[in-house]
């Protein structure tokens, strides 16, 4: 592909992953993370195996942070050609305790437990600012590259909870479904200047935010873990490597013709009625 790419939040499981992937067709891969070191690893990683790669710091919700982060990338491979969007998270604090608001709910007082009425308004603007904004600012900022060239895209990570929310994470769930709607939105704007812009949409993949959460400490799956494999027809949690082939194909020239869609990644996920 021999392209300039952009990773945010890349120092993570997947998107280190795709990183890794993206540079072994030949592409010059920047590594974006909040934790400069989670970067510089990855970048190294990839460096060892003869790859080209720079790890670079950067705030997905500091437009500043992102324009120094852009000129780095610059200086050291010239203008972005593709940009993958992959920083994002949930945060307690938008997430209810139990899937169902019971009557005596509203009387539990155990420290920590929330119903939908002690929700954290500050815990819902985090989750919708770090997967939303932190898609709208770094394609403001690395996008202005790729206007009226060939062969440029942008991809972000939207999710399953997009198209069908999960019980528990509202913020989540609502936040992912914009990424999903702006996805739609930006590949209609970009359209007239040769831009793409496609989503990933993943089921369940264990990563390091996710995993207290899906397994106990043994490695056995939690009541929630087991509910997740019962409805996936494939029967497992996803591995990053699952997402590789369809990043390949959407930041691709196979599919020069595609843009505004969002790809399930799922196992059968969302095809499964439960019955």
């Amino acid at each position: 592909m021999n392209k300039t790419i952009v990773l945010t939040g890349a120092g993570g499981v997947l998107c280190s992953t795709l990183a890794k992937a993206l540079a072994k067709e030949g592409n010059n891969i920047a590594v974006l993370d909040l934790r400069k070191e989670a970067a510089d690893k990855v970048a190294d990683e990839i460096n060892a195996e003869g790859g080209k790669a720079i790890g670079v710091a950067a705030n997905v919700l500091e437009k500043d942070a992102l324009v120094k982060a852009k000129k780095e990338v610059n200086d050291a491979f010239g203008k972005v050609d593709i940009l993958v969007n992959g920083a994002g998270g949930n945060h307690p604090l938008g997430t209810t305790s139990n899937p169902y608001l019971e009557a005596a709910d509203l009387m539990n007082t155990t420290e920590g437990f929330k119903t939908f009425f002690d929700l954290d308004v500050s815990g819902i603007q985090f989750t919708f600012n770090l997967n939303f904004i932190g898609t709208l600012l770094p394609t403001q900022v690395f996008a202005t590259d790729m206007v009226g060239r060939k062969g440029c895209s942008v991809l972000n990570i939207s999710s399953m909870n997009a198209f069908t929310p999960l019980t528990k994470i509202p913020a989540y769930s609502g936040a992912k479904a914009a990424v999903s709607n702006f996805t739609q939105w930006l590949a209609v704007h970009f359209s007239k200047v040769g831009i793409r812009v496609n989503a990933l949409a993943p089921g369940f993949f264990l990563t390091d935010q996710n995993r207290s959460l899906l397994t106990e400490k043994d490695g056995s799956l939690t009541k929630r873990g087991q509910q997740i494999i019962d409805q996936t027809p494939m029967g497992r949690y996803g591995e990053a490597e699952d997402l590789i082939g369809t990043t390949l194909w959407l930041c691709g020239d196979a599919s020069k013709f595609v843009t505004g869609v969002v790809v399930p990644i799922d196992g059968g996920f969302a095809a499964y009625s439960g019955v």
